[in-house]
């Protein structure tokens, strides 16, 4: 199988020279749980910022924001469970993800591989099984405030865009029920001709990338914008408003740095002490 790419040392690099990277590689410090509270929204105070807004375009990550989870990694491996794919390209992108834990292949690489492992599927069933993979696992975990906090600017008119690195049938599958078109989602993605999905990638929105998505879609300054993780941070600072929700331990330091508040869903882990990872 043909690698999204291989260089190991130039993606480090990569890394390292990007806004994020520099985030990943320096580290963090500690933040006190006095500090932490007092960032801390609660879920009316969220409502209100929104409210009081009246954001004409809105953006949202999906996994960690809308819902919990990984599901681009889960869908992953239940489809492997589901021997959708031939065991020598479950056993390939096995070790790619481990490579993956283990810094030596970048969050975009993996991302675009874990899309590209499908390719030679008809499309029709890979939405199929996408539309059972999220009945099953994702509505579970759904955040009940922010599909109720979406579902309000949907009807007050709001232009909702979904932007995520897990591939763009989950997404899609995803966002349903939230009342964002699959015309709005940007998500990982591969190109599909004649019903057979390809191994060429058309996009994996991740970290800058996310930007560099609703960019090519005319958005350059959304009024609002919803993330959980670093990779969204670039996505966060080009919005006139910034709404970190479920932030993970790096993103919650950006938010310190950069003066916002953040909210943690009730279906969420309710705090971090430790500010570490992504």
């Amino acid at each position: 199988m043909q690698a999204f790419a291989v260089d190991s040392r130039a993606n480090r690099k990569e890394m390292k020279d990007n806004r994020i990277g520099r985030i990943l590689y320096q580290g963090t410090k500690r933040l006190t749980p006095t500090h932490l509270q007092t960032m801390q929204w609660t879920h009316e105070e969220l409502e209100r910022r929104v409210r009081e807004l009246e954001p004409k375009i809105a953006v949202f990550d999906c996994d960690g924001t809308l819902w919990g989870g990984d599901a681009g990694f889960g869908f992953m491996n239940w489809s492997l469970e589901q021997g959708i794919v031939s065991r020598s390209t479950a056993d390939w992108i096995d070790t790619r993800h481990r490579a993956y834990r283990a810094g030596s292949v970048s969050e975009a690489q993996i991302c675009g591989e874990m899309v590209q492992i499908y390719a030679g599927l008809r499309e029709e069933e890979l939405r199929r099984v996408a539309a059972q993979y999220v009945r099953e696992f994702v509505r579970p975990q759904v955040f009940t405030e922010m599909e109720s906090l979406v579902k309000e600017l949907c009807a007050k008119g709001t232009e909702i865009w979904a932007v995520s690195s897990t591939n763009k049938w989950v997404i899609c599958e995803g966002v349903r029920e939230f009342g964002i078109p699959a015309e709005r989602v940007l998500a990982a993605e591969v190109r599909v001709r004649d019903g057979i999905i390809e191994h060429e990638i058309v996009d994996v929105p991740t970290g800058e990338g996310k930007a560099a998505a609703l960019a090519r879609v005319g958005i350059a300054r959304p009024d609002a914008v919803f993330g959980n993780s670093v990779h969204d941070l670039a996505m966060l600072e080009m919005g006139a408003h910034a709404f970190p929700i479920n932030p993970s331990p790096a993103l919650l330091e950006a938010a310190a740095r950069n003066g916002w508040g953040y909210y943690r869903p009730r279906a969420a882990q309710a705090s971090f002490t430790d500010i570490t990872g992504e």
